[in-house]
């Protein structure tokens, strides 16, 4: 049965459950709801409920679990002295999910008889043909290892699949005469309907701790790999970065930190005093029309793409800083000698940061209590002196938030850094030459056919651990300060 036949045979139950319970419920209290425990929707969403969430959950998990239980099996069939030379059992695998599902395809239009799959042996054109004609391609002559395994794969995904529709709709019926059974006048089906929808709502709460504590381990153990392949040492405290494939690489991160940060410095240099001026002028000083047209104004330089700002920062503002600061510009020094420098990606990356900071900023200022600007313009404060004074330290905490938020997004950035910063890691005070940061080689370090046994690969799971220990102090940081100073104002 087709997946989405099955999906939506179950909102049918579901639906029908709805429909049901709900008349159930009311021909128990002969038609008037006051006799009943709960409002009759409540009865009708509680059978709906338990003939819909607990199907389409087993779904979920088998459609997880199962390929990976047939992948797993399969590929323990396979024996070692079968794979081609020069291929591995990932790429076997490959080929026989491929020929799997051709054959699949090939049954289910019609251009293949079981028969004829029976009858199939490897190296016959006519497998080819036949897999051709449903658009399966294949890279290589098939096997009969690979054929004989596509078959097992086929069969095997062919039962799980029954199996799995049998146990869905079981579930599904199952949950709908269960609940059907229960509903009555004196039934409390409020309190089951809101205690699945408690359930629901921890569950989507805990998603994101999931999420994190997933990427969390996943850098973790690769890292721990990394770590047990390069020495500990030489990668926090080398100088020198210059992985090579073929061996002898120096994997130094330091090069590729102070990149980073200084990068990142540049940034908030730009963003900070610019996005923090503009949110003091908009929430104190602009007039309701001026501030309804230059807050969104401001707030669409978020919305473009970082791409376009890495094409901005190559294509205007290096060849800008180029003809001043070049050969032959306008102050007669040869200070920069290309368009890929520290200042072009952390000019541009200041500029995506300004709505980061100006309109956090300006909803902080504007969450500041009326009342202390009362109080301060009654003991005869000025307007200056009252944003000086007043406004800005009971601000403070969320602007620090707001700066931290933006030094997290600048070191976290990429495509302006590939683009506008270049590909040379080194340690160097001039804003004027080429670096790199830790980002940008992750992408190149994962780019192509990466063989995730060395180190050069398995390296960019140390950056990106870095990186997360960076971001993670920064945002403890921000608590620490947030803390300290709301406590004057609380």
């Amino acid at each position: 049965m087709p997946l989405l036949w099955l999906i939506l045979i179950v909102l049918v139950l579901g639906a029908a459950g709805y429909v049901a319970g709900r008349q159930r419920a009311m021909s128990s209290a002969g038609g008037d709801p006051r006799h009943l425990h709960s409002l009759p929707v409540y009865y009708g969403s509680n059978v709906a409920l338990f003939a819909t969430v607990p199907a389409l959950l087993v779904l979920v998990v088998w459609l997880i679990a199962q390929p990976m239980y047939i992948d797993r099996t399969v590929a323990g069939e396979i024996p070692a002295a079968d794979i081609p030379q020069g291929s591995t059992l990932g790429l076997v695998m490959s080929d026989v999910r491929r020929v799997a599902e051709g054959l699949d395809l090939a049954i289910s239009q019609g251009v293949m008889t079981a028969e004829e799959e029976g009858a199939l042996v490897a190296g016959e054109s006519g497998i080819r043909e036949k897999l051709a004609q449903v658009g399966v391609a294949l890279g290589s002559d098939v096997s009969p290892i690979t054929l004989a395994s596509a078959r097992h794969y086929r069969d095997m995904t062919a039962t799980g699949n029954l199996l799995r529709d049998v146990l869905v709709l079981l579930l599904a019926v199952g949950g709908f005469g269960y609940a059907f059974s229960k509903t009555n006048r004196d039934f409390r089906a409020r309190n089951t309907v809101e205690h699945a929808i408690k359930l629901s709502l921890i569950l989507s709460a805990s998603i994101a701790i999931l999420t994190t504590v997933g990427i969390v381990l996943s850098l973790v153990f690769n890292t721990v790999e990394f770590f047990r392949l390069y020495p500990a040492a030489e990668f926090f405290l080398g100088t020198t970065w210059s992985p090579s494939f073929g061996g002898g690489s120096s994997l130094g991160v330091l090069p590729l930190l102070w990149g980073t940060l200084y990068i990142s410095f540049i940034a908030l240099a730009v963003a900070v005093p610019i996005g923090l001026f503009a949110a003091i002028y908009l929430s104190e000083y602009a007039s309701p029309k001026v501030r309804a047209f230059a807050k969104p104004l401001l707030e669409v330089l978020a919305g473009i793409p970082t791409i376009v700002y890495g094409l901005f920062a190559l294509l205007t503002v290096g060849p800008l800083l180029v003809s001043a600061f070049g050969d032959g510009g306008l102050f007669g020094v040869n200070w920069m000698s290309g368009a890929s420098s520290v200042s072009t990606a952390g000019l541009v990356m200041g500029i995506m940061l300004i709505p980061f900071v100006s309109s956090l900023s300006d909803d902080i200022i504007n969450a500041v209590p009326q009342a202390m600007r009362d109080g301060s313009f009654g003991l005869g404060a000025t307007k200056s002196e009252t944003v000086k004074q007043v406004v800005m330290p009971a601000a403070l905490p969320g602007i620090v938030g707001a700066i931290l938020l933006a030094a997290s997004r600048a070191i976290g950035e990429t495509m302006i850094v590939v683009l506008g910063a270049g590909a040379a890691a080194r340690l160097s005070m001039n804003p004027l030459e080429a670096m790199t940061t830790v980002t940008a080689k992750i992408v190149s370090q994962l780019t192509g056919d990466a063989d995730f046994a060395s180190p050069e690969a398995l390296v960019a799971f140390a950056l990106g651990m870095s990186l997360f220990v960076m971001t993670l102090c920064l945002n403890v940081l921000a608590l620490y300060i947030v803390r300290k100073y709301r406590e004057q104002y609380d």
